[in-house]
């Protein structure tokens, strides 16, 4: 089931909604309040092409996961984690899709990352990873912007990966599919940047969550960011960027000219 964040194109509150059907002429059925406790339709619905999509969450925090994949950890020059490498984006980094990101004064070298996001659906503390299922709400596509050579030069990474606009997050929750083995790819412009699978992450999902909750409460809306696979590479102003994700669908995002 697809769970979204909406507006009405013709005005209106934010609301969630479940989204049936494809393309502009899907339908966007109002939910009352928030989906975590349960989907509770309200009658109104509307055709997705009346409506913006928003950011599908509001969370707290975004907690994502460096260097989860290999190969796009040798691309960048470095080793691959013993113990993982988890810092947190805020939540005023968090745009919808087709959002136009700034692309920001900071930087010369501003990086794309398509990453599978996991959103959490009920508060937890200390999880086992095989009890995992059981608090994860659904998954949306994200896009772990960066900007590179910030990240390098300051060694850590709040300000290089926490800017304004830098979590593209949709288009939607999808909350009935498989993580272990989603292709992930990538395109710039049209041109296929990566072309990877969530079957090569070095701690799947259910890792991922268990770590971080050992250490930190995660709440409804909460999102997890999962790496990304290589292929990696540079923005320019103007370009426009896709990333799409097996079984959940494709977040659109452009760097402003």
């Amino acid at each position: 089931m697809r769970i979204a964040r909406y507006q009405a194109t013709s005005g209106g509150a934010p609301a969630y909604a479940v989204v049936e059907g494809d393309g502009d002429d899907a339908v966007l059925h109002a939910l009352e309040g928030l989906p975590y406790d349960g989907l509770r339709r309200t009658g109104e619905q509307l055709r997705l092409a009346e409506a913006q999509l928003l950011a599908p969450v509001e969370p707290s925090k975004v907690v994502a996961f460096g260097r989860n994949y290999a190969e796009h950890a040798k691309e960048l020059g470095n080793e691959v984690p013993e113990i993982p490498i988890v810092f947190l984006k805020p939540s005023t980094s968090v745009v919808g899709p087709d959002a136009e990101v700034e692309y920001p004064a900071l930087t010369s070298d501003l990086h794309y990352e398509g990453e599978l996001a996991v959103v959490i659906g009920r508060p937890c503390k200390a999880v086992a990873a095989g009890d995992v299922a059981a608090v994860v709400f659904g998954y949306t596509v994200a896009n772990d912007l960066t900007m590179r050579d910030v990240q390098k030069r300051e060694g850590q990474w709040t300000r290089g990966k926490g800017f304004d606009g830098a979590c593209p997050l949709g288009p939607w929750v999808e909350t009935d599919v498989d993580p272990s083995a989603l292709a992930l790819r990538s395109t710039v412009n049209g041109e296929l940047r990566q072309d990877g699978t969530t079957a090569d992450m070095l701690r799947d999902v259910a890792e991922c969550i268990s770590w971080v909750s050992q250490a930190m409460t995660l709440l409804p809306g909460d999102v997890v960011l999962t790496g990304t696979p290589a292929g990696v590479g540079s923005l320019q102003r103007g370009d426009d960027i896709a990333v799409t994700i097996e079984g959940i669908g494709t977040l659109a995002t452009r760097i402003a000219g």
